[in-house]
Protein backbone atom coordinates (compact mmCIF):
# COMPACT_ATOMS: atom_id res chain seq x y z
CA UNK A 1 0.00 0.00 0.00
CA UNK A 2 1.66 3.71 -0.98
CA UNK A 3 1.93 5.48 2.09
CA UNK A 4 0.43 9.32 1.82
CA UNK A 5 3.53 11.12 2.65
CA UNK A 6 3.93 14.14 5.29
CA UNK A 7 3.31 17.72 3.82
CA UNK A 8 6.83 18.83 3.71
CA UNK A 9 7.55 22.06 5.64
CA UNK A 10 7.48 24.01 2.35
CA UNK A 11 3.93 22.90 1.59
CA UNK A 12 3.06 23.86 4.89
CA UNK A 13 4.86 27.37 4.71
CA UNK A 14 2.76 27.87 1.47
CA UNK A 15 -0.66 26.62 2.61
CA UNK A 16 -0.25 28.91 6.17
CA UNK A 17 0.81 31.99 3.12
CA UNK A 18 -2.44 31.33 1.84
CA UNK A 19 -4.63 31.83 4.82
CA UNK A 20 -2.69 34.42 5.87
CA UNK A 21 -3.71 36.26 2.11
CA UNK A 22 -6.83 34.83 2.54
CA UNK A 23 -7.32 36.37 5.66
CA UNK A 24 -5.56 39.75 5.08
CA UNK A 25 -8.74 41.00 3.40
CA UNK A 26 -11.03 43.46 5.76
CA UNK A 27 -14.44 42.58 5.81
CA UNK A 28 -17.26 44.61 4.10
CA UNK A 29 -18.70 46.06 7.40
CA UNK A 30 -15.37 47.79 7.80
CA UNK A 31 -15.03 49.23 3.86
CA UNK A 32 -18.52 50.36 4.44
CA UNK A 33 -18.02 51.81 7.82
CA UNK A 34 -14.78 53.62 6.11
CA UNK A 35 -16.08 54.63 2.79
CA UNK A 36 -18.76 56.60 4.62
CA UNK A 37 -17.14 58.37 7.24
CA UNK A 38 -18.92 56.61 9.96
CA UNK A 39 -20.14 53.94 12.57
CA UNK A 40 -24.09 53.32 12.41
CA UNK A 41 -24.89 51.67 16.01
CA UNK A 42 -28.27 50.64 17.04
CA UNK A 43 -29.21 51.50 20.62
CA UNK A 44 -31.83 51.64 23.00
CA UNK A 45 -34.64 54.39 22.58
CA UNK A 46 -33.72 55.62 26.03
CA UNK A 47 -32.53 53.90 28.87
CA UNK A 48 -29.80 55.85 31.69
CA UNK A 49 -26.81 54.54 31.97
CA UNK A 50 -27.34 52.28 28.62
CA UNK A 51 -27.93 54.88 26.22
CA UNK A 52 -29.69 58.22 26.74
CA UNK A 53 -29.30 60.70 24.69
CA UNK A 54 -29.34 64.37 26.54
CA UNK A 55 -31.69 67.57 25.58
CA UNK A 56 -29.20 68.22 22.71
CA UNK A 57 -29.50 64.50 20.81
CA UNK A 58 -25.80 63.51 22.34
CA UNK A 59 -25.96 60.01 23.25
CA UNK A 60 -24.35 57.98 26.75
CA UNK A 61 -24.26 55.06 28.31
CA UNK A 62 -22.35 51.68 28.70
CA UNK A 63 -23.54 50.72 25.13
CA UNK A 64 -22.95 54.09 24.14
CA UNK A 65 -19.17 53.74 25.03
CA UNK A 66 -19.02 50.38 23.09
CA UNK A 67 -20.23 52.34 19.99
CA UNK A 68 -17.78 55.05 20.56
CA UNK A 69 -14.68 52.50 21.34
CA UNK A 70 -15.73 50.68 17.36
CA UNK A 71 -15.33 54.17 15.80
CA UNK A 72 -11.60 54.80 18.11
CA UNK A 73 -10.79 51.39 16.45
CA UNK A 74 -11.91 51.59 13.06
CA UNK A 75 -12.39 55.57 12.03
CA UNK A 76 -9.84 56.51 14.85
CA UNK A 77 -12.43 59.09 16.09
CA UNK A 78 -14.61 57.71 19.23
CA UNK A 79 -16.93 60.88 17.86
CA UNK A 80 -17.81 59.44 14.24
CA UNK A 81 -20.93 57.57 15.36
CA UNK A 82 -24.75 57.55 14.37
CA UNK A 83 -27.01 56.32 16.72
CA UNK A 84 -30.13 54.74 15.56
CA UNK A 85 -32.72 54.05 18.46
CA UNK A 86 -34.90 51.28 18.04
CA UNK A 87 -37.78 48.96 20.03
CA UNK A 88 -37.15 45.31 20.62
CA UNK A 89 -39.11 44.58 17.50
CA UNK A 90 -36.91 46.59 15.04
CA UNK A 91 -33.44 46.25 16.09
CA UNK A 92 -32.86 42.45 14.66
CA UNK A 93 -34.29 43.51 11.05
CA UNK A 94 -32.38 46.92 11.13
CA UNK A 95 -29.15 44.45 11.63
CA UNK A 96 -29.77 41.82 9.10
CA UNK A 97 -30.96 44.25 6.57
CA UNK A 98 -27.83 46.61 6.68
CA UNK A 99 -29.49 49.97 8.19
CA UNK A 100 -26.83 49.65 11.35
CA UNK A 101 -23.17 48.30 11.22
CA UNK A 102 -23.76 47.29 14.68
CA UNK A 103 -26.97 46.68 17.60
CA UNK A 104 -25.34 47.80 20.91
CA UNK A 105 -28.61 47.73 22.32
CA UNK A 106 -28.81 45.78 25.55
CA UNK A 107 -29.88 42.51 23.58
CA UNK A 108 -29.73 39.05 25.65
CA UNK A 109 -27.57 36.08 23.81
CA UNK A 110 -29.78 33.24 23.76
CA UNK A 111 -29.36 29.87 20.99
CA UNK A 112 -32.52 31.03 18.87
CA UNK A 113 -30.96 34.42 18.22
CA UNK A 114 -27.50 33.03 17.70
CA UNK A 115 -28.45 30.20 15.54
CA UNK A 116 -31.42 31.36 13.57
CA UNK A 117 -31.66 35.12 12.48
CA UNK A 118 -28.65 35.36 10.20
CA UNK A 119 -27.15 37.60 12.92
CA UNK A 120 -24.13 36.30 15.52
CA UNK A 121 -23.20 37.65 19.54
CA UNK A 122 -19.99 38.85 19.84
CA UNK A 123 -18.65 39.12 23.21
CA UNK A 124 -20.50 40.02 27.18
CA UNK A 125 -20.50 43.27 28.03
CA UNK A 126 -23.18 43.01 30.85
CA UNK A 127 -24.31 39.76 33.01
CA UNK A 128 -27.82 40.65 33.52
CA UNK A 129 -30.76 39.50 34.78
CA UNK A 130 -34.24 39.81 34.26
CA UNK A 131 -36.40 41.23 37.14
CA UNK A 132 -39.63 42.98 38.54
CA UNK A 133 -40.07 46.30 39.56
CA UNK A 134 -42.82 47.53 41.24
CA UNK A 135 -44.32 50.57 43.48
CA UNK A 136 -43.08 50.41 47.24
CA UNK A 137 -46.82 51.14 48.19
CA UNK A 138 -47.80 47.84 47.06
CA UNK A 139 -46.18 46.11 49.87
CA UNK A 140 -44.49 43.38 48.14
CA UNK A 141 -41.60 41.56 48.95
CA UNK A 142 -41.30 39.11 46.63
CA UNK A 143 -42.49 37.77 42.95
CA UNK A 144 -44.81 35.74 44.27
CA UNK A 145 -46.76 37.62 45.85
CA UNK A 146 -47.53 38.94 42.60
CA UNK A 147 -50.84 36.70 41.58
CA UNK A 148 -52.97 38.89 39.72
CA UNK A 149 -50.78 41.34 38.46
CA UNK A 150 -51.22 43.68 35.66
CA UNK A 151 -47.56 43.41 34.26
CA UNK A 152 -45.89 45.99 31.56
CA UNK A 153 -43.78 44.19 29.21
CA UNK A 154 -42.49 45.18 25.63
CA UNK A 155 -43.48 42.85 22.74
CA UNK A 156 -40.63 40.84 20.71
CA UNK A 157 -38.14 40.27 24.08
CA UNK A 158 -37.49 37.73 25.66
CA UNK A 159 -38.87 39.11 28.97
CA UNK A 160 -42.45 38.38 27.20
CA UNK A 161 -41.93 34.74 26.90
CA UNK A 162 -39.76 34.49 30.26
CA UNK A 163 -43.33 36.11 31.97
CA UNK A 164 -45.19 33.20 30.65
CA UNK A 165 -42.83 30.85 31.93
CA UNK A 166 -42.53 31.96 35.53
CA UNK A 167 -45.82 32.96 35.89
CA UNK A 168 -46.85 29.39 34.67
CA UNK A 169 -43.67 27.69 36.53
CA UNK A 170 -45.30 29.33 39.83
CA UNK A 171 -48.75 28.50 39.08
CA UNK A 172 -49.74 32.31 39.12
CA UNK A 173 -51.98 34.56 37.25
CA UNK A 174 -51.26 37.94 35.39
CA UNK A 175 -53.05 40.22 32.77
CA UNK A 176 -50.04 41.38 30.47
CA UNK A 177 -49.78 45.05 29.62
CA UNK A 178 -48.09 44.88 26.38
CA UNK A 179 -46.50 48.15 24.88
CA UNK A 180 -43.66 48.26 22.16
CA UNK A 181 -42.37 51.99 22.45
CA UNK A 182 -40.05 51.71 25.43
CA UNK A 183 -40.92 55.47 26.51
CA UNK A 184 -44.65 54.60 26.15
CA UNK A 185 -44.37 51.54 28.14
CA UNK A 186 -42.57 53.42 31.10
CA UNK A 187 -44.92 55.74 31.16
CA UNK A 188 -47.80 53.40 31.49
CA UNK A 189 -45.84 52.07 34.36
CA UNK A 190 -45.17 55.06 36.17
CA UNK A 191 -48.92 56.31 35.82
CA UNK A 192 -50.24 53.34 37.25
CA UNK A 193 -51.88 51.75 34.30
CA UNK A 194 -49.65 48.38 35.11
CA UNK A 195 -48.81 47.13 39.32
CA UNK A 196 -45.40 45.77 37.49
CA UNK A 197 -42.78 46.44 35.10
CA UNK A 198 -40.68 43.58 33.94
CA UNK A 199 -37.29 43.59 31.79
CA UNK A 200 -33.34 43.33 32.36
CA UNK A 201 -32.46 44.58 35.89
CA UNK A 202 -30.00 47.22 34.50
CA UNK A 203 -32.99 48.70 32.39
CA UNK A 204 -35.26 48.74 35.36
CA UNK A 205 -32.58 50.20 37.82
CA UNK A 206 -32.06 52.91 34.76
CA UNK A 207 -35.74 53.66 34.32
CA UNK A 208 -36.16 53.89 37.76
CA UNK A 209 -33.09 56.62 38.23
CA UNK A 210 -34.60 58.45 34.48
CA UNK A 211 -38.18 58.39 34.76
CA UNK A 212 -39.61 58.01 38.26
CA UNK A 213 -41.01 61.16 40.44
CA UNK A 214 -39.07 59.85 43.68
CA UNK A 215 -37.02 56.99 42.94
CA UNK A 216 -37.12 55.96 46.31
CA UNK A 217 -40.98 54.97 45.73
CA UNK A 218 -39.94 51.91 43.50
CA UNK A 219 -38.51 48.96 44.45
CA UNK A 220 -37.01 46.18 42.09
CA UNK A 221 -38.16 42.72 43.92
CA UNK A 222 -34.94 40.43 44.79
CA UNK A 223 -36.01 37.51 42.31
CA UNK A 224 -34.20 37.09 38.49
CA UNK A 225 -36.25 35.13 36.89
CA UNK A 226 -33.10 34.13 34.11
CA UNK A 227 -29.67 34.70 33.24
CA UNK A 228 -29.73 37.36 30.53
CA UNK A 229 -26.25 37.99 29.27
CA UNK A 230 -25.85 41.16 27.07
CA UNK A 231 -23.92 41.62 23.94
CA UNK A 232 -23.26 43.18 21.02
CA UNK A 233 -24.41 41.52 17.96
CA UNK A 234 -23.38 41.25 13.90
CA UNK A 235 -24.37 40.14 10.74
CA UNK A 236 -23.10 36.67 10.94
CA UNK A 237 -21.62 37.10 6.85
CA UNK A 238 -18.76 39.49 7.87
CA UNK A 239 -16.21 37.15 10.11
CA UNK A 240 -13.78 40.02 10.13
CA UNK A 241 -16.26 42.63 11.83
CA UNK A 242 -17.56 40.23 13.75
CA UNK A 243 -14.12 39.83 15.18
CA UNK A 244 -13.22 43.54 15.63
CA UNK A 245 -16.41 43.87 17.71
CA UNK A 246 -15.58 40.82 20.03
CA UNK A 247 -12.06 41.36 20.71
CA UNK A 248 -12.61 45.60 20.84
CA UNK A 249 -14.75 43.95 24.55
CA UNK A 250 -11.80 41.93 25.14
CA UNK A 251 -9.75 45.41 24.89
CA UNK A 252 -11.24 47.40 27.41
CA UNK A 253 -11.37 44.16 29.87
CA UNK A 254 -8.06 43.39 29.18
CA UNK A 255 -6.89 47.01 30.24
CA UNK A 256 -8.77 46.99 33.31
CA UNK A 257 -6.92 43.21 34.29
CA UNK A 258 -3.21 45.36 33.43
CA UNK A 259 -3.94 48.68 35.04
CA UNK A 260 -4.48 50.56 31.83
CA UNK A 261 -6.60 53.78 31.78
CA UNK A 262 -7.59 56.33 30.07
CA UNK A 263 -5.77 58.39 32.21
CA UNK A 264 -1.92 56.66 32.15
CA UNK A 265 -2.40 54.94 28.35
CA UNK A 266 0.35 57.29 27.13
CA UNK A 267 2.74 56.28 30.28
CA UNK A 268 1.70 52.57 29.54
CA UNK A 269 3.77 53.04 25.71
CA UNK A 270 6.95 52.84 27.11
CA UNK A 271 6.08 49.59 29.26
CA UNK A 272 8.24 46.47 29.10
CA UNK A 273 5.39 44.28 29.73
CA UNK A 274 5.00 41.82 26.61
CA UNK A 275 1.34 41.33 27.28
CA UNK A 276 1.06 45.69 27.61
CA UNK A 277 3.24 45.81 24.14
CA UNK A 278 1.15 43.63 22.29
CA UNK A 279 -1.95 45.19 23.00
CA UNK A 280 -1.43 48.30 22.90
CA UNK A 281 0.51 48.05 19.50
CA UNK A 282 4.15 48.88 20.41
CA UNK A 283 5.29 45.54 19.42
CA UNK A 284 3.41 45.12 15.60
CA UNK A 285 1.30 42.06 15.10
CA UNK A 286 -2.26 42.32 16.61
CA UNK A 287 -3.89 45.20 14.12
CA UNK A 288 -2.57 43.23 11.11
CA UNK A 289 -4.37 40.54 12.44
CA UNK A 290 -8.00 42.29 12.35
CA UNK A 291 -6.37 44.41 9.23
CA UNK A 292 -6.61 47.31 11.28
CA UNK A 293 -3.39 49.71 12.30
CA UNK A 294 -1.08 48.49 15.32
CA UNK A 295 -2.56 51.16 17.63
CA UNK A 296 -6.19 50.82 17.63
CA UNK A 297 -6.58 49.09 21.38
CA UNK A 298 -4.37 52.31 22.18
CA UNK A 299 -7.60 54.55 20.75
CA UNK A 300 -10.31 52.53 21.91
CA UNK A 301 -8.55 53.00 25.54
CA UNK A 302 -7.62 56.78 25.13
CA UNK A 303 -11.45 57.29 24.34
CA UNK A 304 -13.25 55.28 26.50
CA UNK A 305 -11.09 53.89 29.24
CA UNK A 306 -11.04 50.46 30.32
CA UNK A 307 -14.42 48.07 31.52
CA UNK A 308 -13.99 49.32 35.24
CA UNK A 309 -14.43 53.27 34.10
CA UNK A 310 -16.61 52.75 31.56
CA UNK A 311 -18.90 50.78 34.91
CA UNK A 312 -18.16 53.29 37.21
CA UNK A 313 -18.92 56.42 34.86
CA UNK A 314 -22.28 54.74 33.13
CA UNK A 315 -24.14 52.51 36.02
CA UNK A 316 -21.47 52.67 39.14
CA UNK A 317 -22.75 53.41 42.63
CA UNK A 318 -21.40 57.09 41.99
CA UNK A 319 -24.05 56.70 39.48
CA UNK A 320 -28.12 57.20 39.77
CA UNK A 321 -28.66 53.53 38.86
CA UNK A 322 -26.14 52.43 41.69
CA UNK A 323 -25.52 49.12 40.77
CA UNK A 324 -22.62 47.00 42.23
CA UNK A 325 -20.19 45.01 39.91
CA UNK A 326 -21.16 41.42 40.93
CA UNK A 327 -21.07 39.18 38.04
CA UNK A 328 -19.24 42.41 35.98
CA UNK A 329 -16.14 42.34 38.13
CA UNK A 330 -13.07 40.97 36.53
CA UNK A 331 -12.45 37.18 36.91
CA UNK A 332 -9.65 37.36 39.67
CA UNK A 333 -12.10 39.43 41.48
CA UNK A 334 -15.06 37.06 41.83
CA UNK A 335 -16.75 37.90 38.89
CA UNK A 336 -17.06 36.54 35.12
CA UNK A 337 -15.44 39.03 33.07
CA UNK A 338 -12.10 37.11 31.59
CA UNK A 339 -10.12 38.55 28.29
CA UNK A 340 -8.18 36.08 25.71
CA UNK A 341 -4.56 36.45 25.39
CA UNK A 342 -3.92 39.26 23.06
CA UNK A 343 -0.84 37.03 21.13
Amino acid sequence: MTKTPFPTLRALAALFGLCAALGAQAGPTVDAIKARGQLVCGVSQGSAGLSLPDSQGRWSGLDVDFCKALAAATLGAPDKVRYVPLSSQQRFPALVSGEIDVLNRNTTVTSGRDAGLGISATAIVFYDGQGFLVPRKLGVRSARELDGAQVCVQPGTNNEQNLVDWFTTHKLKYRPVVIENLVELEKAFYAGRCDVYLSDASTLAASRSARAGNPDDFVILPERINKSPLSPWVREADANWASIVRWTVHAVVAAEELGITSANVDTFLASKDPQVRRLLGVDPGIGKSFQLDERWVYRVIKAVGNYGEIWDRNVGPKTPLKLDRGLNALWNQGGLLYAPPFQ
